[in-house]
């Protein structure tokens, strides 16, 4: 098990750099983490009214009497939220519940008018699936998940601009939640972050949910608990509320760790509680003392029947299931020859996957060249001007054009990479600039051989050291050739002709 990095109990320093004085220490204990995921179901309505769901309306303008919470108007579900349920449910292997109930969860909170929410709790319609991570080394490890259930989102309250008041909007009330239950079989960020990942992975290839966690679309708590290295029995959990960020959930649960296990050796004892991340001062805060399921007083909904899925909606969602992140890697890696590792990236979303297939289908003898271009240049150009691959600004023709050109010798590789950031400015094609800037490969051996009889006379103490015996000169050699010719000479043909002629 990889340690935990650990940070300043006061919030000081970086997380991911733990303090050497603290590390003996942290050693002795076990992560132990759950993560109740709430992803937001992309229906047109919310679950128990007509209202729309679009984000960024202006305040309480998509709330009617139903949102509001009136006295005297009843729900009605929604049917297209029950069947992203079951399309989920299905992804991970889960058991469909034939017969589920929807409970009352009471509170108050000002942007819970009706004073509870609905939602599910001893009879949820989703339960006992899992989900598979895989480790940097390849490893797998299954992730049990509890259960999923639906249940609908509150309002949200307003505090800037407001001068001292709160106000609040309740367009997001009642707007459709799967919250999607792990068991505690994380432990470490890492892996937390990792299974976070794979289920946003996942219902944006169902189409369930958009995954913007900007929006507020997917976000999580995070429960985080602590025990002595061999320890069977689970210590006291402190719930992380509402965090929309995979590195915000990874410095949360690296602070969280430090604070319990440097509280608990300093005599302490761990309190259960809600906690928020501060991601301005790196370090949660206490929110409330966390509520048991008591204190909810759940019980059923008087205003809905008992949710009944028959068998013929459960087989006909089954049909309508596409392709998933899991089989399509196991396809990408079989069919293509890739690593586990490449083609677990290539398919952490279906446009990526379908980017990188359409790139192989025009160069198909180059799968692992396209891979490479793909994971590397191409990501780093989406991640320098921060677009999604929808937007990138090489189409997959594009991008296969360059390919070719590495393929027959056109272009090195090298200079490769000076084409795509011309092709990514300007929209061009490679051949385009290729020809524009002069950067066609000298494939030419006697010109090649020519270059290299010079730079051999030119250098002659450095040719007579190589002969002696300072076989790391050749690097001198490559380097000079590739300087005289500005990166054109084919790499390969610069090595084998080099190697001939300093050793005649």
């Amino acid at each position: 098990m990889s340690n935990v990095a650990v940070t300043d109990p006061n919030g000081r320093g970086s997380p991911s750099e733990p303090r050497e004085n603290l590390r003996a220490a942290h050693d002795n204990w076990e992560t132990v983490i759950g993560l109740e995921i709430h992803a937001q179901l992309a229906t047109r309505s919310k679950i128990f009214s007509g209202s729309p769901t679009a984000y960024g309306a202006p305040p309480n303008t998509q709330a009617n009497l139903i949102d509001l919470g009136y006295p005297g108007v009843l729900p009605v579900l929604n049917a297209e939220a029950v069947r992203m349920a079951v399309k989920f449910g299905l992804a991970i292997g889960a058991r469909i519940a034939s017969h589920s109930v929807f409970a009352r969860k009471n509170y108050f909170y000002p942007d819970l008018p009706k004073g509870y929410q609905i939602s599910q709790y001893e009879l949820p319609i989703v339960a006992q699936g899992a989900l598979d991570i895989l480790h940097e080394d390849g490893a797998r490890k299954r992730i049990g998940i509890t259960r999923a259930h639906l249940e609908e989102d509150a309002g949200k309250s307003l505090h800037e601009g407001l001068a001292g008041w709160t106000g609040i909007d309740l367009n997001r009330a009642g707007t459709p939640l799967l919250e999607i239950v792990s068991e505690p079989d994380l432990r470490s960020a890492r892996e937390a972050v990792a299974y976070m990942k794979k289920v946003h992975t996942l219902v944006r290839y169902l189409e369930i949910c958009d995954g913007n966690m900007q929006e507020g679309s997917f976000r999580c708590d995070a429960n985080v608990s602590v025990r002595r290295r061999g320890s069977e029995k689970l210590g006291t959990r402190a719930e992380i509320k509402n965090v929309n960020s995979f590195r915000f959930v990874e410095k949360a649960i690296h602070y969280e760790v430090a604070r319990q296990i440097e509280l608990i050796e300093a005599g302490g004892r761990v309190v259960q509680e809600t906690r928020l991340y501060d991601p301005d001062k790196g370090e949660t805060r206490s929110m409330r003392t966390k509520e048991e399921a008591n204190d909810y007083r759940y019980f059923p909904d008087p205003d809905l029947l008992p949710l009944a899925v028959p068998p013929s909606l459960i087989e006909e969602v089954r049909r309508s299931l596409p392709e998933l992140p899991d089989q399509k890697a196991e396809r990408l890696a079989s069919q293509y020859g890739l690593s586990a590792y490449d083609a677990g990236v290539l398919t952490a979303s279906r446009e990526l996957a379908s980017y990188y297939e359409e790139v192989v289908r025009r160069v198909p003898g180059e799968p692992k060249l396209a891979a490479n271009w793909v994971m590397g240049e191409l990501a780093a150009a989406l991640n320098r001007d921060n677009l999604d691959i929808a937007r990138s600004r090489l189409s997959p023709a594009r991008l296969a054009g360059l390919l070719e050109r590495i393929g027959d010798a056109t272009i090195s590789g090298k200079i490769a990479k000076e084409v795509f950031e011309a092709m990514w400015t300007s929209g061009r094609d490679a051949d385009a600039i290729i020809a524009e800037k002069g950067l066609k490969q000298i494939t030419d051996s006697a010109a090649i051989e020519r270059v290299i009889e010079e730079i051999m006379a030119k250098n002659p103490g450095q040719l007579a050291d190589y002969r002696a015996g300072k076989d790391k000169l050749f690097g001198f050699f490559v380097g000079q050739v590739m300087k005289a010719t500005q990166g054109k000479a084919n790499p390969a043909q610069v090595n084998e002709l080099l190697k001939r002629k300093l050793s005649s």
